[in-house]
Order: C-alpha cells, then sequence, then structure tokens
C-alpha cells in the first residue's frame, strides 16, 4: 500500500470546536472532522468548485477528493442530526496560506505569507500587535490530544 499524500489545505479553520447550544460539553459526543474534509467542504459547498477544481487545490485526485466530501457530508449530517459536537483537527494535511488572529479581540483574518517583511502586524479591528498565526501551531501538533474532559474518550485503554 503507498503511502497517504498531505492533501493542501489553503487557510486553517478559525475554530475547532462546533457544539449545539445549551447542551454543556460533557453531555455530548464528538464527531471527528479531519482537516482536509473541512478544506474539502470549503471548497465544494463554500467556494462553489467542481470537484475536479477542487481536487488539483488540494493535490489530489478526483475520486479521492469525492471520497472525502462524502465521509465530511456524512460526518456532519451525524453532528446535525443526532446532535453532537464538531471536533476540527487532524488528518494528513500542510497548511499553505496563514490564518491569523488577534489574541485581544479575536478577529481572524487570511494573510500573504509574511515572512521576511520588516513591518510589524496589526489587526485592522483594534490596531493590536498580539497576533497569532494558527496555521503555524497546526503545522507544529503531532499528536491528537483528547480534551481534559473526556468527552467520550476511552481514557483507560
Amino acid at each position: 500500500m503507498k503511502p497517504r499524500k498531505k492533501r493542501d489545505v489553503l487557510f486553517a479553520p478559525g475554530a475547532s470546536y462546533f457544539k449545539p447550544r445549551g447542551i454543556p460539553m460533557v453531555y455530548l459526543d464528538i464527531v471527528s472532522l479531519a482537516i482536509d474534509e473541512y478544506e474539502a467542504i470549503r471548497l465544494a459547498d463554500l467556494e462553489g468548485l467542481k470537484h475536479d477544481e477542487a481536487a488539483k487545490q488540494m493535490n489530489i485526485s478526483r475520486p479521492t477528493f469525492t471520497r472525502l466530501l462524502e465521509s465530511a457530508h456524512k460526518k456532519m449530517a451525524d453532528a446535525i442530526v443526532n446532535g453532537k459536537a464538531i471536533s476540527i483537527s487532524g488528518g494528513d494535511y500542510r497548511i499553505l496560506g496563514k490564518r491569523m488572529r488577534c489574541r485581544k479581540c479575536g478577529f481572524f483574518w487570511n494573510s500573504e505569507d509574511i515572512e521576511g517583511r520588516e513591518e510589524i502586524i496589526k489587526c485592522s479591528q483594534c490596531d493590536s500587535t498580539d497576533i497569532e498565526d494558527i496555521a503555524a501551531k497546526l503545522n507544529t501538533e503531532t499528536v491528537d490530544r483528547p480534551c481534559r474532559h473526556r468527552h467520550g474518550q476511552d481514557w483507560g485503554k
């Protein structure tokens, strides 16, 4: 079996969890949506790209893209219909762009490559310079760690 190819993801997701309103996380089952599945949904459903165009952007074959999108749709439907939380993390991917977040006001934006620039990055909403690159954080994560609240995890095994 040949090794899986990393899928190209343009920007990191702005949020890593979604949950039904009014239900504490401790009572919810969690559906895990991989970051490459998130990107497939973004390209096909939000951007409206055809499967072959989206597959090229992710650097995968069209049949692989279609399987990825079908898996993502099934997981999202399960979460919505059965009232489950959605965790967006993991998968075989590499982030191509920069997704920035202001630590002061929480504003998100996508940025061009800023390496080598001498200028200071500022938030366009509040002028804060306390900025984090979410993509860099995602690219350095090596292990999917369960959260500390044991949401549906078998911790004893």
